[in-house]
């Protein structure tokens, strides 16, 4: 999506907002640097996304200048949380921290199960009463049904080698 600078105001715009501000303008497909003076306008270039470490996220913080005078997206990285009160009483960062944990856990968790019941039933017809089970295969298939009492269970997962 194109985004533009405002001159006169700052504001920033898409390239659809900025048409619809010139509803009586013909305007190209093309916007090349004289349809932008034409306009008063700036094109926002996209800059990378910061990388984030623990409970932080990257958010959109406006735009800036670069050192080539570009207007670029400016970013900010901040705490996904923060103590807040509500009619329920205070929830504080480090439960918040806790539930949101609590949470990627469990659907890591149920990747890594859905993974194993996966290669478990790949071997199911092993477990036929007409067919004798080798060793080897029986071994594997204790080793998937072991998996979730794995010490890094469930980030750091030890897949045993399919015989």
């Amino acid at each position: 999506m194109s985004e533009y600078r405002i001159r006169a105001t700052g504001e920033l715009r898409t390239q659809g907002e900025v048409r619809k501000i010139h509803s009586n303008t013909s305007l190209p497909r093309v916007w090349d640097s004289n349809v932008c003076d034409a306009l008063g306008i700036d094109p926002v270039l996209e800059a990378p996304k910061p990388e984030t470490t623990g409970y932080t996220q990257a958010v959109r913080n406006g735009v800036t200048q670069d050192a080539k005078g570009n207007w670029v997206q400016a970013w900010a990285v901040v705490d996904m949380f923060s103590d807040y009160t509500d009619e329920d009483g205070l929830h504080t960062k480090a439960e918040q921290e806790a539930a949101y944990q609590a949470r990627l856990d469990a659907e890591a968790a149920k990747a890594v199960r859905d993974r194993r019941d996966g290669l478990l039933k790949e071997t199911d017809w092993m477990g036929l009463s007409d067919v004798t089970m080798p060793a080897e295969w029986a071994d594997y298939r204790n080793a998937l049904r072991d998996i979730p009492a794995q010490v890094g269970f469930p980030h750091n997962v030890t897949w045993p080698t399919k015989p």
